[in-house]
């Protein structure tokens, strides 16, 4: 038996597989018993604080919430432990539990209010939370987990049955979803807010770095040159000679995920970590054992167990795998079908030609596990010289797999140095790396790289006209004169500067509660003065291609839109602002009428061209 063995089932009762009994944290405390291994730890600030509220001797009552698998249970459990209760008491059926705290109060635990079916009884934990929040109750600690939707849920339905509005269901909504203040003495931990880059780091660290892969030194399946995929692919998850390139690499996806609205809790940031691992095409459920390896080895499979592969589920049944959010996720960037020019004439034809050899052999042949192997460059041969029936037929099909493995693996492994084959460029999300330096160099009050403000102004007077202008000094608000949702606007109801000046014009700054960027374009001096439209990488992405040459409706329909209603809403502020201040002057309309068309010259730059309508006067007596 591998002298990692038991380490390995116990690391694979996390992954994706077709029981997904990783779901359930009973479940992974009882493997660990079992496999009789250091457990994966991971940090818990959220754990401490609350520790630290309990210690403190705070009144009132602790909420614990989130979405499935952020670790309610889990820190529900820490906690019971942490003042005394047993692991026995902790496994018994019962889904309330109670223990004494060192300052004599009873802390009373609902590990998952889900699991409190008995309407009396959970009307009966909810009362008593009420009661130590609202009520003065000093004699008892609630710890309540339970999802978002289950808590307002339940709340809501308590106070139908009792003819009222339950008082504390708008103020946690109000917690949830506009991150406001919880009242006084309920601490709210939204555990759902915490799962971002430095998770993912985390959990890669606890996985890869864990001590039980020190026994792997004396497997005989890693000795004498042999590649063992196992642990080829843990050690390429700690950075192996690439300067932790991958986990950054990853932890990008994570980050342009979440500003998609991507929510990725721990336990799926856990099988994500073990599939990476363990993963391969032709183990088990497509998780390896360390009893599969032998199999592998001779079989001559190991890259089939690609790290780069398994990032995305690939190793999996596509049903499997779209049944985990971090692999829906992730499969949104289009890795492996999305490329660019060069990096393709590099992998298809790098072999061959000398002017890409150089390159070629640093970049794909130089690893010998993933990158160019013989069965890799033996298909690439029948794919280039074999006649056209055999490229049409399996020559072609088994080829082009290993070019989409090619495409991932080069995602993950370029250099930011490689002008010529941008990694980005491999995505469907190729100014991703803009908008991450935006998410950073904005909350630091940073200035942001010019060359994304001008696309951005430039892409903002191309959605509002319809037309292909190349400005980017200045903004223009358009309309067609009546139908604002026009995609063709060449009447100019005002202008902004493309930079803020005197309180007018554009800035990119941080949205405080989304934490994205946005486009905040002032009219007019003042708060009141300018709209303001959130930046999500969709968006962003929209908005950059636009403004390189894509058309509108050809990227996205629903960012088309979006930019439509923007664009509504300026023209709604402009009319309020020219009506306050005809109010203040308080002028009678002229005899004329000036409109402001946009006309284009051939350079691509838009001016405005005023022309003079008289308006109808009344016709004389007869």
């Amino acid at each position: 038996m591998a002298p990692a063995s038991a380490w390995v089932r116990f690391l694979r009762s996390y992954g994706p597989t077709p029981n997904d009994l990783n779901l359930f944290d009973e479940y992974v405390t009882g493997a660990l018993g079992r496999a009789k291994v250091q457990p994966i730890t991971l940090a818990s600030p959220q754990l401490d604080a609350m520790k630290k509220w309990v210690e403190s001797g705070s009144a009132g009552s602790i909420l614990i919430a989130g979405t499935a698998g952020d670790g309610k249970t889990y820190h529900c459990r820490g906690l019971w432990s942490a003042f005394g209760g047993t692991a026995e008491e902790w496994a018994a059926p019962t889904p309330v539990k109670q223990l004494t705290l060192p300052d004599g109060r009873t802390a009373v635990f609902v590990k998952d209010l889900s699991e409190i079916s008995d309407e009396r009884q959970s009307d009966q934990a909810l009362e008593a939370l009420e009661g130590t929040v609202l009520g003065g109750d000093d004699s008892q600690v609630m710890v309540i987990a339970a999802n978002h939707g289950q808590i307002l849920e339940r709340l809501r339905d308590m106070g139908i049955r009792q003819g009222r509005v339950h008082p504390l269901r708008k103020p946690v909504q109000d917690a949830f979803l506009l991150a406001r203040a919880a009242p006084e003495r309920l601490a709210i931990f939204d555990l759902s807010r915490t799962a971002r880059r430095h998770s993912l780091e985390e959990v890669l660290s606890a996985v890869a770095g864990h001590p039980e892969w020190a026994k792997c030194s004396s497997c005989k399946w890693k000795a004498d040159d042999r590649v063992c995929p196992i642990f080829e692919n843990k050690e390429r998850l700690l950075g192996k000679d690439d300067d932790d390139r991958f986990a950054r690499r990853l932890g990008d996806l994570v980050e342009v995920s979440r500003h998609n609205g991507w929510h990725l809790p721990v336990r799926d940031l856990l099988a994500l970590a073990s599939n990476m691992v363990l993963g391969h095409k032709d183990a088990k459920e497509g998780l390896l054992s360390c009893s599969e390896v032998a199999r592998i080895q001779e079989g001559g499979k190991s890259e089939r167990g690609s790290v780069y592969d398994n990032a995305f589920g690939v190793n999996l049944p596509r049903r499997r795998a779209n049944d985990r959010q971090v692999f829906r996720a992730l499969a949104a960037f289009g890795i492996g079908q999305e490329t660019t020019n060069g990096s393709d004439g590099l992998l298809v034809y790098g072999a061959d030609d000398s002017k890409l050899s150089e390159p070629f052999n640093r970049l794909v042949k130089a690893d010998k596990v993933y990158g160019a192997t013989a069965s890799y460059l033996a298909a690439q041969t029948r794919y280039l010289e074999g006649d056209e029936d055999a490229r049409l037929e399996d020559g072609a099909a088994d080829f082009l797999a290993r070019l989409e493995s090619q495409r991932r693996r080069l995602f993950f492994t370029l250099p930011k140095s490689e002008p010529d084959y941008p990694f980005w460029g491999m995505t469907a999300f190729r100014f991703a790396g803009d908008y991450l330096q935006l998410t950073t160099a904005l909350p630091e009050k940073k200035s942001i790289d010019e060359s994304v403000r001008t696309r951005l102004a430039k892409d903002l007077n191309r959605v509002m006209t319809g037309l292909l202008i190349e400005n980017f000094d200045k903004i223009f608000v358009a309309s067609s004169g009546g139908f604002t949702q026009s995609k063709v606007s060449v009447l100019c109801d005002t202008e902004a500067p493309a930079r803020r000046s005197g309180g007018v014009g554009m800035q990119v700054k941080i949205d405080k509660y989304t934490e994205r960027p946005s486009i905040d374009l002032a009219l007019a001096p003042g708060a009141s003065g300018s709209v303001t439209f959130n930046l999500s990488p969709v968006r962003f992405e929209f908005l950059c291609r636009v403004a390189d040459g894509s058309l509108p409706g050809s990227f996205s329909n629903e960012c088309l839109e979006d930019m439509l209603a923007f664009k509504a809403k300026l023209l709604r502020k402009a009319e309020l602002i020219r009506a306050a201040i005809k109010a203040e002057d308080d002028e009678e309309d002229a005899g004329a009428l000036t409109l402001n068309f946009i006309e284009v010259e051939q350079s691509g730059h838009g001016f405005v061209r005023p022309v003079t309508v008289n308006r109808a006067l009344p016709a004389h007596p007869a």
